[in-house]
């Protein structure tokens, strides 16, 4: 058993994606989750996107809990045939799994976005902001002070889901 943290984002249909997204997650049972922010879309010009960070218990490999990653966003109406970088209704990231770290089941982990991006480290610092990255063991409070918070804009929005409020502008 493996404790996972994912990403998840969505610029298209965004609070119902991101709420059927939560949905499928609740197969794992309890979901620690984090604020959910808005930001610009990085890589490429488009909506804005919503994004937050979930974390569960697994007893799935990488590949399986890939795979199955995978279905769910496609349920969700992903495409793939498009470039890399553009809007989507669904993208769902392991971020790590447990402490593992290089190439798992054909995955780099820790995912590099941890460190590069706002909209992963910051809701990361939110709920596990005393756990210690795979690689460079610092701690997410630690890695998210010394970020260039100036560098990517992100703001909390109101979320709720399952008749709970999870997130709160302001």
């Amino acid at each position: 058993m493996a404790y996972v943290l994912v990403s998840i984002g969505s610029n298209i249909n965004r609070y119902q994606h991101i709420a059927a997204s939560l949905d499928a997650l609740q197969q794992f049972g309890e979901l620690l989750i984090s604020p959910v922010y808005e930001s610009e879309s990085v890589g490429f010009d488009g909506n804005n996107f919503l994004n937050l960070v979930a974390g569960f218990d697994s007893e799935l490999s990488v590949s399986e809990l890939s795979g199955l990653l995978r279905k769910i966003e496609e349920e969700n109406g992903r495409r793939r045939d498009g470039p890399k970088f553009s809007p989507r209704t669904l993208d769902i990231d392991i971020l790590t799994y447990g402490d593992a770290a290089g190439d798992v089941d054909g995955m780099i982990l820790p995912r590099d976005e941890i460190t590069k991006n706002a909209f992963v480290l910051l809701p990361l610092f939110n709920i596990v902001p005393q756990w210690q990255h795979p690689l460079n063991k610092k701690t997410y409070a630690e890695l998210w002070q010394g970020y260039d918070q100036e560098s990517q804009k992100l703001w909390p929005v109101d979320f709720s889901w399952n008749d709970k409020l999870i997130s709160k502008a302001g």
